[in-house]
């Protein structure tokens, strides 16, 4: 009994599946078109701007104009806004909310293992699965130009991405809950899908680099014994700025807040460390120009350095858009977002509301993470990395989303995949002629610029 009424509800799954396609076809899914109503991508922009430090807001737009892929990264605002103007599928997931292939790496798992996961949950909440399929392809394909590849070698790339995807989401939607609850994407299985020699000793070198990535490695990097010996962060402005204005006692309830949101045994071990210092350090694209900052804290036996990162939540580019967060404090909502989405987490991970009740969370800040050098990797590698991203934004889309629903809406044919590619390399031209409209405020004073991206 218990098994026919299982098929039952995957027959019903796939029903909603197929159902979904009269909503938003298939094919329909990758065609792009700005129109004459879209929003002016440099207004969407400047509203970000409103609510950031104006002293870093420069420094975002110089970041962001190295590129049309850096343009890309910075702009998730501009492109919830494009996708929320057509229809979609109504199969709603935990969405990443900015899928990019650059918000794909190595991290340490629990076990201190290497994993590959989505890894950026800034804009996290939930929505209709292929806008982040979208974000993924649309990323692909602008890499792909940035590296100089033809319009058959960009379509290849993201035809890997869809095509990742649709494949895995099916396999997925076979298996039974845990099996993709537990799915884990390892280093080692993911040099297992390396034939060529060259591109596997890349990947082995990136591994070694991501295990070197350790609160020691930042201790030296980032700090300077000061006068009795004790790790001060050093002075770097303005991407790192040690904060001495502030109330030691502010940041110690701040901190206080954060260990509450801890499950007990978490709140046991990071007792067991003493804060020392904190800066303000400025972090990705994107990011810029939100508050964030840097905790050094020293174990109390043994003087061992831990850093955190506190990062300021604010609400995401897709709250605008679909329903509301359940959960009021943002920093909250990126926690159980990772939580959600990932295979493995860290285990400092927790929220906080931090100084002018800003919503902050709170994760290390270097835990053996690693990432692709995008702009050096051949089309052969960009193509395989692509389909990475893709069978693991699949896994994580899995977890939370109705699978054989969304299994039965790809279909067991290229079609979305092929609409995909519409869709990426359709995005991709919008993405440079945005830029250019960012470049034409810029020249016309109407957008301040820093001089260098730092």
């Amino acid at each position: 009994m218990a098994e026919m009424a299982a098929e039952k509800m995957r027959c019903e799954s796939a029903e909603v599946g197929k159902a979904a396609r009269k909503r938003l076809s298939r094919t329909d899914a990758g065609v792009w078109e700005a129109g004459t109503e879209r929003a002016d991508p440099v207004a969407i922009l400047e509203g970000q701007a409103r609510t950031r430090l104006s002293m870093l807001v420069p420094i975002r737009y110089a970041r962001m104009m190295q590129s049309p892929f850096a343009f890309l990264r910075g702009a998730p605002a501009i492109m919830a806004t494009d996708l929320a103007r057509g229809a979609n599928t109504g199969l709603e997931v935990q969405l990443c909310g900015d899928a990019h292939i650059s918000n794909f790496g190595l991290y340490a798992s629990p076990e201190r293992n290497l994993v590959f996961d989505v890894n950026d949950f800034d804009e996290t909440l939930p929505g209709p699965f292929e806008w982040d399929v979208k974000r993924l392809s649309a990323s692909a394909a602008v890499a792909a130009y940035d590296d100089g590849f033809s319009d058959r070698e960009a379509g290849a790339v993201v035809r890997a991405a869809a095509a990742a995807y649709r494949e895995t989401m099916r396999q997925l939607a076979a298996r039974d809950s845990l099996d993709v609850w537990y799915q884990i994407t390892a280093a080692d299985e993911v040099l297992q899908l390396i034939d060529k020699p060259k591109q596997r000793k890349r990947v082995e070198k990136a591994a070694g680099n991501a295990r070197r990535r350790t609160s020691l490695q930042a201790l030296d990097k980032l700090t300077e014994p000061d006068a009795h010996g004790i790790p001060r962060i050093k002075n770097q402005p303005p991407l790192l700025v040690p904060i001495e204005t502030i109330d030691r006692r502010l940041v110690e309830e701040t901190f206080a807040d954060y260990r509450s949101s801890l499950p007990d045994e978490r709140r046991v071990l990071i007792d067991r460390y003493e804060i020392v210092d904190f800066a303000l350090k400025v972090v990705g694209v994107g990011s810029v120009g939100t508050r964030c900052f840097v905790v050094l804290l020293q174990d109390r036996d043994t003087a061992s350095p831990l850093f955190l990162q506190m990062k300021q939540a604010e609400h995401s580019v897709l709250a605008g858009h679909l329903a509301p967060s359940r959960y009021r404090h943002q920093g909250q909502r990126v926690v159980v977002g990772q939580r959600l989405m990932q295979s493995a987490s860290d285990i400092f991970l927790g929220w906080c509301s931090g100084p002018e009740h800003n919503h902050f969370y709170m994760r290390q800040l270097r835990d053996m993470k690693g990432s692709a050098d995008i702009a050096t990797l051949t089309a052969d590698d960009l193509t395989v990395y692509s389909s990475l991203c893709g069978s693991v934004l699949a896994g994580a889309h899995a977890r939370s989303g109705d699978r054989t629903a969304i299994a039965s809406y790809l279909g067991s044919t290229d079609v979305f995949d092929r609409a995909m590619v519409d869709f990426g390399l359709s995005y991709a031209v919008q993405t440079r002629a945005d830029m250019r409209a960012m470049q034409a405020a810029i020249d016309s004073g109407r957008v301040a610029v820093a001089a260098e991206p730092y």
